[in-house]
Parts: structure tokens; sequence; C-alpha cells
């Protein structure tokens, strides 16, 4: 089964009630535990890769790897440019092979990040490729972008339906209170918010930042109206943490299979969980 673009299941997402999981491939192990684990689960997913990845894994592996996971597993799977920084890099990513593609223009003005968005969106239609919008700014790290807490800002629900209606985008992402990195202390996700925008537009709202956040805001979450929801950090931390067991415990290995094996086995428990709590799973 070929790429497809996140307008192949994210409607369905809205409409019943589960969200689909993006999972960021930062290297072959993550392509492959990803696709396990939603093999095994039936699951519609996406593949993020971030700016930083594709300067780490190169653009024409990023693209065969998620084509092979697609072949292999006849799941419907998207490989989504996560926070593309501007519309040359998601022309790049376009003409690879990507099918979906996010132009992050959250740290602009209202009005560039909609001209911007509007740019991007009229070109990836012409391709078939859908586009996902942000609006607000989610604190933390994710690869070279840092936001602290203070200059974190919530999204206003009247900008995020302006934004929609004068962009088109496929979903949208909007600062509701999480943040980018593994989630620490009280939450504070703004439901209210969720609901709102969702009640407004016929797209998901995307969820960035779903790495600790605990089960029960993320379940609240997608019953506002969240759709898409993204995981990195807690993948990358069960991989670390297998390694560092097995390094650990015995300074005699140096085989990179025999310390990787662990870690893609301990991404697939993090991944089949999270496809199971977003309820996307029996849903390809």
């Amino acid at each position: 089964m070929p790429l497809v673009s996140m307008n192949e299941f994210l409607p369905k997402a809205k409409a019943n009630k589960f969200a689909v999981g993006q999972f960021n491939m930062n290297n072959l192990e993550f392509a492959q535990a990803i696709v396990d684990a939603a093999i095994e689960e039936k699951s519609p997913f996406i593949y993020g890769v971030s700016e930083g990845a594709l300067k780490y894994m190169g653009i024409e592996f990023t693209v065969a790897l998620a084509e092979a996971a697609a072949k292999k597993s006849g799941l419907p799977i998207a490989l989504h440019l996560d926070h593309g920084s501007s519309f040359e890099v998601a022309m790049k990513c376009i003409r690879a092979g990507f099918s979906s593609v996010m132009f992050d223009g959250s740290h602009y003005s209202l009005e560039e990040n909609i001209r911007l968005t509007k740019e991007v969106v009229r070109a990836a239609r012409e391709m078939g490729v859908s586009v996902e919008g942000e609006l607000g700014t989610i604190g933390g790290v994710e690869d070279d972008i840092s936001v602290d807490e203070e200059h974190a800002s919530l999204a206003k629900p009247e900008e995020a339906i302006r934004f929609y209606e004068e962009t088109g985008v496929d979903c949208l992402a909007i600062a509701v209170g999480t943040a980018h990195g593994m989630y620490k202390g009280e939450v504070k996700i703004q439901y209210d918010i969720i609901k709102e925008v969702t009640a407004a537009i016929p797209v998901p709202v995307v969820l960035h930042g779903g790495s600790g956040v605990p089960d029960e805001a993320i379940r609240k979450s997608i019953e506002a109206g969240v759709g898409k929801i993204n995981v990195n950090t807690e993948n990358q931390v069960a991989a670390t943490n297998a390694i560092r067991k097995v390094l650990s415990s015995n300074d005699t290995v140096y085989d990179p299979r025999k310390y990787l094996t662990p870690a893609r086995d301990a991404m697939v428990a993090v991944v089949r969980e999270k496809i199971r709590l977003f309820g996307s799973n029996n849903q390809a």
C-alpha cells in the first residue's frame, strides 16, 4: 500500500471520537517499532519527521523507510513533516515523497501565519498532500526548538477558527497547555478551548506534546475533539533506558544489534499502549 495523506483517516477519527498517533521516526529502529506495533493493533498511524531527523537520516532514506513500512504492513500510513519551518522545506519533502506536511508559523503574527500557511496548502493540494497548521506557542524542547514556560501561549479559539477558515488546513495544532518533551507537573490542558474550536471547524485538533500526559487527560482531550496526538519523547526515553540497561549489565557488548533490539522492543510496547489509549486499534 502506498503512503497516504492524513485525510485517509483523520475525518474518521474526528467522527468516531478516536485519535491517530503521530510517532516520530528518528532511525531504523523507530521506524520498525512503530509499524510493528501498528500491525499488531491494526491501526493507521503517522510517521512524524522533524527537520533535525531529516538532517540525521537523509530525506531519501527517510522516505524509503516509510514506503517499506507501508508496503510491509498494508496499513494507511502518512509520512509527515513535523514543524516545517518554511515553504521551501515543505516543498522539498513533498517532492521527495512525503504524503503530509506541517507548516509551523506559530511564531509569526496571526496574519503572517495565515498568509504563509495558505501558500503551503495551495501547493500541497495540487499534489494530494495534507497540511497541518499551528496556532499558539507550545512550550518545551523539540530538536532545536526551545520555548520556555514564560513564552508559551494558549491559542485563542476565535483566532483558531479564523485560521482554519482562511487557510483550509486538514488539521490544526493549537496550544492548549501541553509541552514538547516529557510532560511535567500538574496537567493544565484547556479542554474548553479544544471543544470550542472543534465544534466550529470540520477538521480535527492536534495535541502536540503527548509524552507523559496522564491517560485520563488524553481520554478527555479525545472526547473534547482531538483527533491526532504526537508522541516522540516517550519512545526516546524507552529506547535509551533499554540501551543503558544492556550496556550497564555487560561491558563486553559491542554489537549494536545486541542493544538496539531491546530498544526497539521497548518502543513497540510504548506505541502499542498509545494506540490502545488513543482508540485507533482496529481502525485501519
